[in-house]
């Protein structure tokens, strides 16, 4: 009895140093981002989008979709604080809902290409030889077209919508990731820790898995916050195309396209959705920057 009481007392003191260890490493984490004033501002931004789009419906005044033509190109007031459009919908409950359209192509996106991007890169590095040169070969072919040409030949060939664009801009985004984990990958595999575990009898999946994989994913998460401004780029230019996702759904690049014709009159038709657009990218590329600065040990 007085065994399994100690034994199950040292598990839950076990359990309770591992928690504050780990709360110890996120709150120093939180402080390096905190000293960098733009990496500050940056993941403020980037908290406040997900804020914005997870409680839309309690923070948008209006309804995005609702039209009302007594009040269409209304500038801002107090009723609309930042005006409505040409069918008089109001422009801050569309961006508040265009946040959610914005997030879930970022969020899919980057869950998608960067295990792709990763899997690939790692394979290439590791392998080698033909291996190598056919992946490298394939990812150069993706690189060599501008990604936005890119994502308007495959949305072109699927058709416009939501999803194709989620699948258009994942075909695009992956190369850059994949050069990166293959360069990582190069370094790593002949370091004299990979030589032992090989020497012990480990299978190459096993180095990938336990070794390689863990120490190229800094530098990945890193890459793939700084592109997700491009995502944000790419989508809102294939929404302003009338690619991306289509009327009467609140897409910023749409809301630019749809209020182009009365900009000269009306610029809050497409000034407010062009900075939504402008302080999100830059958001990410700040925050970018910060995580660089903290996880990469280079720069210390």
């Amino acid at each position: 009895m007085t065994v399994s009481l100690d034994s199950s007392f040292n598990s839950g003191s076990e359990r309770l140093a591992r928690l504050r260890r780990r709360a110890t490493r996120i709150g120093h984490f939180l402080w390096l981002m905190a000293r960098n004033p733009l990496t500050a501002i940056g993941g403020s931004i980037v908290l406040l989008l997900m804020i914005v789009a997870l409680f839309a419906p309690w923070i948008a005044p209006y309804s995005p979709l609702v039209q009302d033509l007594n009040n269409a190109l209304s500038p801002p007031g107090a009723a609309h604080w930042f005006g409505t459009d040409e069918f008089g919908r109001d422009i801050f409950s569309r961006l508040v809902y265009g946040s959610r359209i914005t997030l879930y192509i970022v969020l899919l996106v980057s869950v998608t290409v960067g295990p792709l991007g990763l899997l690939l890169g790692i394979t290439a590095g590791y392998f080698g030889g033909k291996v190598d040169a056919v992946l490298m070969r394939i990812t150069d072919i993706f690189i060599s077209f501008p990604s936005l040409v890119l994502a308007l030949a495959f949305v072109a060939a699927l058709g416009p919508g939501l999803e194709h664009v989620v699948i258009a801009i994942t075909l695009t985004a992956w190369p850059p990731i994949a050069r990166l984990a293959r360069a990582e990958a190069l370094s790593l595999r002949q370091a004299d820790f990979i030589s032992a575990v090989r020497l012990q009898g480990a299978s190459s999946v096993r180095v990938l898995a336990r070794h390689i994989l863990p120490l190229c994913m800094p530098s990945v998460i890193i890459r793939i916050t700084m592109n997700m401004a491009g995502i944000i780029l790419t989508a809102a230019g294939l929404g302003f195309l009338g690619l991306g996702a289509q009327p009467p759904d609140p897409e910023w690049g749409a809301m630019i396209s749809s209020g182009r014709s009365y900009m000269m009159e009306c610029w809050w038709v497409v000034t407010v959705p062009g900075l939504a657009i402008l302080i999100n990218s830059l958001a990410f590329n700040f925050l970018g920057d910060g995580l660089r600065d903290i996880l990469d040990p280079r720069n210390e």
